[in-house]
């Protein structure tokens, strides 16, 4: 099972698992889930849509395989499925499955990996 919350029906999650399981990226591409943004501030109270900043965390969904070198050895990508990432503000390239928001990232692109 993917590690993030999903509000649909069964049969909704199930499609969604599946057309995730159908999109594999390229190279050193990361397929990213960004977090939701924060709608309450830490007190409770609800924050406006225009005070609420750009989400810059996400999880990894899916990775290629990773870059190749001049050799052509394969160069892994630096982070595996589950791991939370720190992204740039700009960048990524926006994808929709399944009615869910994805972003895909080169690999070199990601700014962090936070460990618990």
């Amino acid at each position: 099972m993917l590690g993030w919350a999903f509000s649909g029906s069964l049969t909704q999650f199930d499609s969604c698992q599946a057309a995730l399981r159908n999109f594999k990226p390229l190279f050193d591409r990361v397929l990213i889930e960004k977090f939701a943004a924060q709608t309450r501030s830490k007190g409770g109270v609800l924050l406006p849509e225009t005070s609420i900043g750009k989400v810059l965390k996400g999880t990894v969904v899916a990775t290629g395989p990773g870059n190749l070198d001049q050799k052509g050895d394969v160069i892994p990508t630096s982070v595996k499925v589950g791991d939370k990432v720190m992204l740039p503000e700009y960048g990524g390239t926006k994808l929709s499955i399944e009615d869910k928001e994805f972003y895909l990232y080169r690999d070199s692109d990601l700014l962090g990996v936070f460990t618990d």
